[in-house]
C-alpha cells in the first residue's frame, strides 16, 4: 500500500499535517507517495539499463530519454524522474563493484537492497556485457583527440559529499561478489594513459599561449617520457606567473568518477611538492574529453586505500 505525506501548497513536503501547519500555515494537501520497487521492476530496469551500458562502452548511440519513455510504458505508474532515479541507484552499484557505469547518471547511494542483489545476480551471468566491456579497457587510441575550448573541457571535481556517501555506503554493505578488474585493466592501459598526457600537454601549451606566456609554453616538459616515470608526475608546466606545476594525469574513456590509481611514489611526491601538485582527471577521453584538477596532496585531495601490496616470504 502506498504511504501517504502531506504537500503544502508552496511545495515543502512534510510527513503530518500538523507539521505543515506549524512549519507553513500554509493550506496542504495528501499524495500517495510510490510504493518500493517490485523484483518484476528492478528486473527491468536493470535490463534496459545494461543495454544503454554495453552500447555506451561501444560507443553507439542511444537515446535516454526514449529508454526512459518505454520503461514508463512497462512499470508500474513510474515517471520519468522516479525512473531516472533508480537508473543513478544502478550507477552506484557499479560504481561500488568496480565497474563503469553510464555517463549523465551520476551514482547515487542508499538503494534498496534488492537492487544490488539483481545486479550482482545478473553480471556473474551477463557475459556478453562483460566482455564488452573488457574489451573496452584493452581499446588502443588511434588519434589524440583535438583541444577546442578551454573553458568548455575543465570542470568542478565531484562534491567530497557525494564521494563519501558512496563510499560510506559501500562500507556498509556486505556482499560476497568477486569483483573483475576492469577498472583497473584500463588505468594499467598504457595507449590511453599516454594519448592522455599527450591531450594535457596540448591544453597546457594552449592555455600559455592564450595568456601569452609563449616562452613558457615552449619550456613544458613531458617529463615521463624524457626522464622516466619514477619522477611522481608526468608534465612539468608553468602558471602564467611562471612558477613551476608539476602534473600528473589520470585518464579514463569512462565517466567523471570512475576510481583511479596512483603510486606511493606519486603520493609521496605530492605530499612533498603539496603547493604546486596537481593531478588532472581525464575522463569521457573517448567521447568528448573533459578534466578536472585536484590541486595539492593526494592524501588531502584524495580518499586513499590500498590496492596491492609488496610482499616478501616470511
Amino acid at each position: 500500500m502506498a504511504r501517504q505525506i502531506y504537500l503544502a501548497r508552496r511545495g515543502r513536503i512534510c510527513k503530518t499535517k500538523l507539521a505543515c501547519d506549524w512549519r507553513t500555515g500554509f493550506n496542504f494537501e495528501k499524495i500517495a507517495m510510490p510504493e518500493a520497487w517490485s523484483q518484476h521492476e528492478v528486473e527491468a530496469i536493470v535490463t534496459d539499463y545494461f543495454a544503454m551500458l554495453a552500447a555506451e562502452v561501444q560507443g553507439k548511440r542511444y537515446n535516454k530519454a526514449e529508454h526512459n519513455r518505454d520503461l514508463q510504458k512497462l512499470l508500474n505508474n513510474r515517471d520519468r524522474a522516479s525512473i531516472e532515479f533508480k537508473h543513478r541507484n544502478i550507477s552506484a552499484v557499479l560504481w561500488q563493484l568496480g565497474y563503469p557505469y553510464i555517463d549523465g547518471y551520476k551514482p547515487l547511494a542508499r538503494y534498496q537492497g534488492i537492487l544490488r542483489q539483481v545486479i550482482e545476480e545478473r553480471l556473474i551471468n551477463e557475459s556478453d556485457l562483460n566482455r564488452t566491456i573488457a574489451k573496452s579497457a584493452q581499446v588502443q587510441i588511434k588519434a589524440v583527440p583535438p583541444v577546442r575550448n578551454l573553458n568548455a573541457i575543465q570542470v568542478s571535481p565531484p562534491s567530497r559529499r557525494e564521494v563519501r556517501s558512496l563510499v560510506q555506503d559501500a562500507s556498509r554493505r556486505k556482499s560476497t561478489f568477486v569483483q573483475r578488474n576492469y577498472i583497473e585493466a584500463e588505468a594499467k592501459n598504457r595507449s590511453i594513459g599516454s594519448a592522455g598526457e599527450e591531450f594535457i600537454l596540448r591544453v597546457e601549451h594552449e592555455r600559455l599561449w592564450r595568456e601569452g606566456k609563449c616562452n613558457l609554453a615552449d619550456r613544458i616538459d613531458h617529463v615521463s617520457k624524457t626522464k622516466g616515470d619514477f619522477v611522481g608526475f608526468d608534465i612539468l608546466s608553468f602558471e602564467a606567473s611562471g612558477r613551476e606545476k608539476f602534473i600528473e594525469v589520470k585518464t579514463t574513456q569512462y565517466s567523471a568518477m570512475t576510481r583511479f590509481f596512483t603510486s606511493s611514489n606519486e603520493v609521496e611526491v605530492s605530499q612533498r611538492h603539496a603547493d604546486q601538485y596537481r593531478l588532472y582527471r581525464l575522463f569521457n577521453f573517448d567521447k568528448q574529453p573533459k578534466f578536472f584538477v585536484l590541486a595539492g596532496s593526494l592524501r588531502d585531495t584524495c580518499q586513499l586505500s590500498a590496492a596491492s601490496y609488496s610482499a616478501i616470504p616470511n
